[in-house]
């Protein structure tokens, strides 16, 4: 496989050589792609989160009585306009 990067890129690829913390640019470049997939399952991992937190919001105000019945697709469709702060 043959990657082309940036003169800084590199320039840090090869910094980390050098300091000793790695013994190679592939070393370095595997480091780099396992951090790449460990932030991307905490950044899942936050939203799954956050979407838990705002459920729960909606159930408990369910809970209080405070849910609207809606009937109809436009009647759906106009609480989501207003949900974008169309109307």
């Amino acid at each position: 496989m043959h990657i082309s990067l940036t003169r800084e890129l590199e320039s840090r690829v090869k910094a980390k050589v050098e300091s000793g913390l790695y013994n190679n640019a592939s070393e370095v470049i595997r480091e780099a792609l396992r951090f790449m997939d460990a932030h991307e399952e905490w950044i899942y991992e936050i939203k799954l989160a956050r979407l838990r937190e705002q459920l729960q919001v909606g159930v408990d105000q369910l809970d209080r009585g405070e849910g609207i019945e809606i009937e109809t697709r436009k009647g759906l469709d106009r609480l989501f306009d207003a949900a974008r702060g169309d109307l």
